[in-house]
């Protein structure tokens, strides 16, 4: 029905001239199936351990047609796009059911269910009509721990989270799906580790990239995730995934959700996605709001310019979806800023803008076991909690980036960078400023990266090993979404002069922008100038 490689241009082209709409929420279509026990079961899982009421996912497989129909309801509603049936899909949230070995099949018949609902849909009326493949956060959270008395403890890695989630994509590509919408984040690094499975499928595999959108979770007013972030953070550790949408989604409903949308249309040059919930739950843990009082909540959104893509998330039927295309259809949509990256943008829980104005920014060296021997000694001790208040004394005195180095002889360095920045997470006054992940061994800096939800600064690369190497870590850099140190080293060693360190740079720059994709306001360089007032004559015209 559709040519992944037209997708990109269908969408810039009809996002240009008319608002587009997605679905509402499954959920509340088949809990109005009222479906028991051996609903779920099938004939096939007839005899399954456990319970499987619930588990929604399955009705791919036990009930094709229920999910086949309502994803027909929400088309005919005026749907441009349905999401699949998927949302829970992945082994790791089909563990709870000891359906684990189950989820690659779930994703690609959950694909082609939504597909073949589309095709019919778009022959019965002309307008071409798109599966999203839905990628949920699953049930765990690589950035907030389990446990109140082990802070640092998680219960899901993120290497575990990206096997589960590339598991996903492939049977949901597999499948049909013609975009990928990673939805529902509360923990930005979980979905980091969403979008970084994206990448390794499209680049192991050898596959045509799709469309991804990307929309968060704000869980209350105070504007931020469940892992901390704000809208504006949120956004900026997840921009190198160069989506075609971000937005917002569930938890609140659309009057709550504006002013997070205000913010977020603000801030990005992709479209906006919008899908709020049918209002509050009531106390009973049911959503009230009727498609006409949705409507006119949502209109605004409309009205002002703020939205592309409109939807609907807990609560909403047929009919929501229905109200609101009937409503906005007749308003513009938000119109595409230019692409804007001509700045760093680096994040913790919060933005740091580093541009013109800045000045200096201030990065705090003391949590660094080669620039603090208290810092060292609590380490080696495995003092953390002492350790932690060091970073948060750093960020009291206006530390505006965070530097953690644990490159010494008698410690783990992987273990005590993966600790200690879990540890971090932990502290929202440590955890608001971006994190210099340091180290002279490139998996010990993969190990804090796969710990930090916001953007960082990886210190650092060069080309001391040859440019094989330092294309392949650079990659894994820019997969993760971070900025980069780059040192003026070389094959043949340390430059000295100055036009050895321009070469160098130079040569540096050019592979990471025009071999590696690297957006250039992402590179940092030390033209090392650390040999200057040693006292050695070969050294009195350094720096």
């Amino acid at each position: 029905m559709t040519d992944k490689l037209d997708i990109f241009e269908y969408l810039e082209k009809t996002l240009a001239e008319r608002i587009m709409f997605l679905d509402g929420a499954m959920g509340t279509m088949v809990q109005r199936l009222k479906l028991q026990e051996e609903d779920f079961r099938g004939e096939e899982f007839k005899n399954h351990s456990k319970d499987l009421r619930g588990n929604n996912d399955l009705l791919t497989l036990t009930k094709p047609e229920a999910i086949y129909d309502i994803h027909r309801l929400y088309l005919e509603a005026g749907s441009d796009m349905v999401e699949t049936n998927t949302f829970s899909s992945t082994s790791i949230a089909q563990l709870d059911y000891a359906l684990e070995n189950y989820a690659y099949r779930l994703n690609k018949e959950g694909a082609a269910l939504a597909k073949r609902a589309c095709k019919d849909v778009t022959e019965a009326t002309g307008i071409r009509r798109f599966v999203c493949g839905a990628i949920g956060p699953t049930n765990r959270t690589a950035s907030i721990s389990p446990s109140v008395e082990n802070p640092a403890f998680r219960n899901v890695t993120f290497d575990e989270l990206v096997t589960a989630y590339a598991e996903q994509v492939r049977g949901l590509l597999d499948g049909g799906a013609d975009i990928l919408l990673v939805e529902t984040i509360f923990d930005t690094l979980n979905a980091k580790a969403a979008v970084f499975a994206i990448d390794l499928v499209m680049d192991e595999d050898n596959r045509p990239k799709v469309p991804v959108f990307i929309s968060g979770t704000i869980v209350d007013q105070s504007g931020r995730t469940l892992s901390g972030q704000t809208g504006e953070a949120f956004v900026t550790s997840l921009n190198h995934a160069n989506p075609v949408a971000f937005g917002l989604n569930c938890a609140l409903g659309a009057p709550q959700m504006k002013p997070f949308i205000q913010n977020i249309s603000r801030f990005t040059d992709a479209h906006i996605i919008c899908y709020p919930n049918a209002g509050l739950p009531n106390a009973m843990g049911e959503y009230d709001e009727s498609p006409a009082q949705m409507a006119k909540n949502v209109e605004p959104f409309a009205q002002e310019g703020l939205v592309t893509i409109v939807g609907g998330c807990c609560g909403t039927t047929p009919d929501h979806i229905k109200a609101v295309a009937d409503v906005c259809r007749k308003y513009k949509p938000r119109p595409k800023p230019a692409k804007n990256s001509d700045v760093m943008i680096l994040s913790g829980l919060e933005v740091l803008t580093v541009n013109e104005t800045t000045g200096f920014v201030n990065v705090g060296e003391r949590c660094n076991v080669a620039g603090s021997r208290k810092f060292c000694r609590h380490i080696l001790k495995g003092e953390y909690e002492e350790a932690l208040a060091i970073a948060r004394s750093q960020v009291e005195n206006g530390a505006q980036v965070v530097d953690c180095n644990f490159d010494e002889g008698l410690l783990d360095g992987h273990a005590a960078m993966s600790r200690f920045l879990n540890l971090l997470a932990s502290d929202p006054d440590c955890a608001r400023v971006p994190l210099m992940v340091d180290s002279s061994k490139f998996s010990v800096i993969e190990a804090g990266l796969k710990c930090a939800q916001g953007k960082c600064i990886v210190n650092s690369i060069s080309l001391k090993e040859g440019e094989e190497d330092f294309i392949r870590k650079a990659k894994i850099i820019k997969r993760f979404g971070a900025a980069v140190v780059v040192m003026a080293f070389d094959e043949t060693g340390q430059a000295a002069e100055k036009d050895r360190k321009v070469e160098i740079c130079t040569r540096s720059y050019n592979i990471l922008v025009n071999k590696v994709g690297f957006n250039p306001y992402d590179i940092i360089f030390d033209p090392n100038i650390l040999t200057i007032a040693t006292g050695m004559e070969e050294h009195n015209n350094y720096g």
